[in-house]
């Protein structure tokens, strides 16, 4: 059997660290997030999902929030439910176009026939002058 990294070894560390604390604590924001983060580095994106979605639930206008619920669609490839998130995200605020031009975990959601004219426009919209 191959030796684990480092990294994932304090990846595993984090995950149960953070798993017992909410479970402790079921709502508690400042677990969720970065055990949600962790998931979704892991490759765990169903459960880094489920994360998402109950952030969603908890902090239904924070724009970051809705903008990494898009992104775990995006990972899942469900590109309809990750276009109608990062739209809200936009609606909310989100204005880190930059980072969305580069995401790689809108990639899919980049690539999405449905979701290019949209994002198109508004990367058009928000280019940064030189």
């Amino acid at each position: 059997m191959p030796r684990r990294s480092k990294a994932q070894e304090l990846l595993d560390f984090e995950l149960a660290f953070y798993e017992k604390l909410l479970g402790a604590y079921p709502d508690f924001i400042d677990v969720l997030i970065p055990l949600g983060d962790a998931y979704t580095r892991r490759g765990l994106h169903e459960k880094g999902l489920e994360i998402d979605l109950r952030l969603a639930h908890l902090r239904a206008h924070d724009p970051l929030i809705w903008y990494n619920l898009a992104c775990s669609y995006s990972l899942l490839s469900r590109l309809d439910e990750g276009l109608d998130a990062l739209r809200r995200a936009v609606e909310l605020g989100y204005s880190d176009f930059e980072h969305l031009r580069r995401d790689p975990d809108l990639t899919n959601l980049r690539h999405s026939t449905k979701a290019r004219e949209w994002l198109q426009g508004l990367l058009a919209a928000h280019r940064p002058t030189v």
